[in-house]
C-alpha cells in the first residue's frame, strides 16, 4: 500500500505541474498530506486502535480530500492573480472566500465517517477520515496559502 501511495503522489505531482506549470507549486498544494497524520496518530493512539490496513485506506482517501481543497485554494490565488490583483490580497481573499467550501468538504467527511465509526472492521478507516480531515483541513487553510506566497514571492 505504501508503494501505491508513493506512485499515487507522484502521479498527482506530474498532474499539478501540468496545470500550473510550476514545478514548485505541488510542494504547496501536497504539503498538507502528511501534516494529516499530526491528527491520524494521535487519535488512534487515544481510541486504542491500531494502524490498520483500512486505517491506510482512510489516509489516502483523506489524502485526496485534502489535495482538491488545496487545488482550490492555489487555483483561485491564481484566478484572482489573472484579474489583476496583487499577491498578497489574493492569498488573503482566496483563504476567507474559499473556507466554507473547504469547511463543508470536512464536515461531510466527518459525518460520513462518523456512520462506520464503531463498525469493528472499518474502524481504522473511519479514524484516519475524521481526524486526517480535521487536521488537514486546519493546518492547510494556514499552510497552503502561506507555501504559495512563499513560493511565488521569490
Amino acid at each position: 500500500m505504501g508503494v501505491a501511495f508513493a506512485v499515487v503522489l507522484v502521479l498527482i505531482a506530474i498532474l499539478v505541474v501540468g496545470w500550473f506549470g510550476s514545478y514548485t507549486t505541488p510542494l504547496a498544494i501536497m504539503i498538507p498530506i502528511p501534516l494529516s497524520l499530526i491528527g491520524i496518530i494521535p487519535a488512534h493512539a487515544v481510541s486504542g486502535a491500531f494502524f490498520t490496513a483500512t486505517s491506510m485506506i482512510g489516509f489516502i482517501a483523506g489524502a485526496g480530500i485534502v489535495v482538491r481543497n488545496s487545488i482550490i485554494l492555489v487555483d483561485f490565488i491564481v484566478m484572482r492573480r489573472e484579474q489583476g490583483e496583487t499577491l498578497e490580497d489574493a492569498v488573503v481573499e482566496a483563504g476567507a472566500v474559499r473556507f466554507r467550501p473547504m469547511v463543508l468538504t470536512a464536515l461531510s467527511v466527518v459525518a460520513g465517517a462518523f456512520v462506520i465509526l464503531f463498525d469493528p472492521i472499518f474502524q481504522g478507516l473511519a479514524i484516519s477520515l475524521l481526524a486526517g480531515e480535521v487536521a488537514a483541513t486546519l493546518f492547510s487553510r494556514m499552510v497552503v496559502p502561506v507555501m504559495y506566497y512563499l513560493d511565488q514571492r521569490r
